[in-house]
This record gives structure tokens, C-alpha cells and sequence, in this order.
């Protein structure tokens, strides 16, 4: 990479879902003519969670910010074309709205009633069904155990998260945004405010402002502005089988175990392909460390015990599957409350942060990109006031509580 001096209003770090949306609302936002330089690690994605995830939007959230976000998000993906068309040319991200479904026995009952009444008050399209009702509409789910379950009827599903990247990159491409490749070792703090960032190999590139979107790395980056934030990147699995038996019209099931499945594209001659996960129990739980030798490697027996075994109790079809492939990718989980980090940096406020998405910065990058655009143009959130996900609170240690992290 050149050592020649180089300058931006704004350096975004980090390139992939995140990072792409910033720019591209920056980037189309009338009131902001600067210059946005957005540096990326790898411009092939190969590690990043946005390349990585399981690529799912939900409204079943138990704090209204999050409903809030993900109804913009949902709004914003089924119209994509109007916002993210390069050319007259539209990106297909194949959003399917199949819905979630969250069960629930005795103990999960009250969390659910009560996060859908306030998923309700928030506008967001999610039913209450008593056992009997989901044996009906679901013929093959396993209820012997369950008392009721809430499924989005619409605004929630899956969609191509590669795509979706791409779609801001490309887009903000078209707009004047510059990419670069280069590892950014960190942030040159003047005054208390950023006044740059420094790569890995001794350039520099001098800005008014910085968003940190850089995912595995965001809390390291942000030590080195002396900005502390409770963010690490652990390791999760999504597998995939192909099921003959009958299982259709299976939304993004959410087992009362944790255990997690939805259908990837469409039934074939083998039967319909599925892909699932898990949480894992705290004391299997490890960090992901992109310099391991064994990073990428995949873990079958956790799939057997804690991810096929609940899935194929929940849903007897499943006793009969052909594993398929599966990989290993990066959670970035905020370790106060399981929720995003956004705005600007307690002590160094030109810092813009977006880290510890938790799972859900796919499904919360079209909100996320237009609300810290919004603060860096005009010092403040307009549409959408992202507050409540402030750095503020994690240096207060008032966590924002979510029930349903998945």
C-alpha cells in the first residue's frame, strides 16, 4: 500500500454489512459532501460475520429499539431496489418472509406473552399460538411439551446476506466512496477526538471522524483511542442437512433448547435442505481467534448433542436427515447485555462505534447505517433515536436487557 499522505472527512473501518451501510448512507445523505474512505482487511469476506451468518430479520425482540431497528430493516429490504439499484440494475438478496417461531413450555410462557405485547404495540405482525393451534397450522412439530408459541405472520425471515453486503458495497461504490485494502493497527488520537488512523504498515490517513464496523477487531481497535468496549468475538457453527421427510412451511424455528433451524432454497429430489445451530452451553463456549490454525474447523459432536438431538425431538422428521456441509464463523457478543454498541465514543466523541452486534448486525445494518449517518451529518439521530444502544450505558454498567438473543 502507498505510504503517501492521505486524508477523508470520514474513515470508516471495517467494510463488510456494517461498515458498507454507513458509507452508503453517508455517502446518499444531500446534507454530507465530504469524502469517505472505508478500509477493509479482506476484501473477500472470507472471515467475516457477515459473510458467515445464518442471514435472518426478526421483529421478537424484548426492547423497542431493537423491534424499531428491524422494522425499518424489514421495510428497507423488501424495497431494496429503490435504495440500493446500481445502473437501473436491482440487487436480489431472495428475502423470504417464512417467519419466526419461538416455543415455549411452562417456563418461557410469560417472557413470550409479554415480549409480543410489546412486539404488538410496536407494530410488528406476531401471532400467539396455544399448543393446540401450532399442531395445527405446523403438522409437524412435536407440542407434547409445549404450551404456546409466537410466529411473525409477516416482516420476518431470511434473506442472502452476502448479497445484501455486496449490495451496500456496490452501491456506495457508485457513489463516490473509496475502498482500500489495508489492516488498520489503530486510531491517532489528538485532544481527545481522532484525528486519523494508522495502518499496520506505518500509513496513515487523516480524518475528521472514524467509525469503528471493524467486527473480530472492534474491541482491540478501540482500546488504542483508550475506549473500553465489552466486546468478544466467539465461535459458532451453522450446519446444514437435507431432510425426505415432510416439513413444510418450517419458518425460523427457535426450540425452547436454543437450537435454532430454518429451509435453505427450494425442496429437491433429496428433500428439503435445512441450516441450524446453537449457543453454545458457557463452559463449551470459546473465542474466536482469527490466528488459529484450527479456526475454521467444525465441531459434529457439538452438532450431534446440542443442535440435532433438541432439533429431531422438536420435529420427529428430523430423527432421519443426510448431514451436509457446515462452517465456523465470528459472534461478536457484547458480554454487558447481548446488544449493539452505536454512536459516538465515551471521551473521544468524533469515534463512531458499531460493535457487538450479538448476531443481529445483518438484520440491523440497514438501520444502523442510516442512524449513525444521520448523527455524524447533523449531531444527532433523526429518524430513528438509537440511544438506548449508546456507549453510554456500558460505561454507566446499565445493561439493556434482551430476552431473546439468538
Amino acid at each position: 500500500m502507498s505510504s503517501a499522505p492521505a486524508s477523508a472527512d470520514i474513515v470508516i473501518v471495517g467494510g463488510a454489512a456494517i461498515g458498507s451501510s454507513v458509507a452508503y448512507h453517508l455517502a446518499s445523505d444531500p446534507g454530507f459532501k465530504g469524502k469517505v474512505i472505508v478500509v477493509e482487511k479482506d476484501p473477500t469476506y472470507r472471515l467475516s460475520a457477515s459473510a458467515l451468518s445464518a442471514a435472518s430479520i426478526r421483529q421478537q425482540f424484548s426492547s423497542a429499539v431493537n423491534i424499531r431497528v428491524s422494522l425499518f430493516g424489514i421495510e428497507f429490504l423488501r424495497n431494496i431496489g429503490q435504495h440500493l439499484s446500481v445502473d437501473g440494475e436491482a440487487p436480489s438478496i431472495d428475502l423470504h418472509e417464512g417467519g419466526y417461531l419461538y416455543v415455549a413450555g411452562d417456563e418461557g410462557r410469560k417472557v413470550l406473552e409479554q415480549n409480543r405485547k410489546l412486539q404488538q404495540q410496536e407494530g410488528a405482525d406476531i401471532a400467539l399460538y396455544a399448543a393446540e393451534m401450532l399442531r395445527s397450522k405446523f403438522g409437524w412439530l412435536n407440542t407434547s411439551d409445549l404450551l404456546c408459541g409466537t410466529y411473525g405472520v409477516s416482516g420476518e425471515g431470511w434473506f442472502d446476506g452476502w448479497a445484501l453486503l455486496q449490495a451496500f458495497r456496490k452501491k456506495a461504490r457508485s457513489l463516490g466512496v473509496e475502498y482500500r485494502q489495508g489492516e488498520v493497527a489503530g486510531y491517532v488520537v489528538e485532544g481527545g477526538r481522532v484525528t486519523g488512523v494508522e495502518l499496520a504498515d506505518g500509513s496513515r490517513i487523516a480524518c475528521a471522524a472514524a467509525v469503528n464496523a471493524s467486527g473480530t477487531h472492534g474491541a482491540r481497535l478501540a482500546a488504542t483511542a483508550g475506549v473500553t468496549i465489552p466486546v468478544k468475538s466467539m465461535k459458532r457453527y451453522v450446519y446444514s442437512f437435507t431432510c425426505k421427510g415432510e416439513v413444510d412451511n418450517c419458518p425460523l424455528l427457535i426450540d425452547t433448547s436454543g437450537a435454532y433451524v430454518r429451509p435453505e432454497g427450494n425442496r429437491g429430489n433429496d428433500g428439503q435442505m435445512f441450516i441450524c445451530g446453537s449457543s453454545p452451553p458457557e463452559e463449551l463456549d470459546r473465542e474466536w481467534v482469527e490466528t488459529d490454525a484450527d479456526v475454521e474447523d467444525v465441531d459434529w459432536s457439538f452438532f450431534e448433542e446440542y443442535v440435532w438431538a433438541p432439533l429431531a425431538h422438536r420435529v420427529p422428521a428430523f430423527e432421519a436427515i443426510k448431514p451436509g456441509r457446515a462452517w465456523a464463523g465470528p459472534y461478536d457478543m457484547n458480554g454487558l447485555d447481548g446488544n449493539a454498541i452505536l454512536g459516538p465514543a465515551v471521551g473521544v466523541p468524533n469515534l463512531y462505534l458499531a460493535n457487538g452486534f450479538s448476531g443481529h448486525g445483518l438484520q440491523q445494518s440497514p438501520a444502523v447505517g442510516r442512524g449513525l449517518a444521520e448523527h455524524i451529518v447533523n449531531g444527532r439521530y433523526l429518524t430513528l433515536d438509537l440511544a438506548d444502544l449508546g456507549h453510554e450505558r456500558i460505561v454507566a454498567g446499565k445493561p439493556l436487557r434482551e430476552a431473546n438473543i439468538i
